[in-house]
């Protein structure tokens, strides 16, 4: 047998030797600078599409809104502010107790997982009666 071959098979298997693995190192990286950097990377290319999505909604909308007035006057008077309101506080707080979740679950808290999910489920539950009431109403 090929002493090259050898040494790389041995030295191949010694790369994937998971007892003396970092848990906090995902298997995919060779350090915690290439995790870091990489995870910066992601976050500042999904910043970057975000940008672009909405810069191109709301230009969207400005340019919509400046052309037909009248339509956004008419449909202004069907809008219910207090409604609105409170969906968008149910949003803001299942997205704090989502984002609370995958913190316990990285921590391995497992009771602060659950309770979190819950409340999140709660909150998409209360998103969606409010949202039947408001259609409801309109109908």
């Amino acid at each position: 047998m090929n002493t090259a071959a050898t040494t790389t098979t041995d030295d191949h298997a010694d790369s994937h030797d998971h007892e003396h693995h970092d848990p906090r190192l995902a298997h995919h990286f060779d350090s915690h600078q290439q995790q870091f950097d990489t995870g910066k990377l992601g976050i500042w290319l999904f910043l970057v599409t975000e940008v672009l999505f909405f810069s191109g909604l709301f230009g969207f909308y400005a340019v919509y809104r400046s052309l037909h007035p009248e339509v956004f006057l008419y449909a202004s008077q069907f809008l219910d502010t207090v409604l609105g309101a409170a969906n968008t506080v149910v949003l803001l707080f299942s997205s704090l107790t989502m984002a609370w979740g995958v913190r316990c679950a990285q921590l391995g808290q497992t009771r602060g997982l659950m309770v979190c999910l819950v409340v999140t489920l709660a909150c998409a539950a209360i998103f969606l009666g409010v949202k039947s009431f408001e259609y409801t109403e309109k109908a």
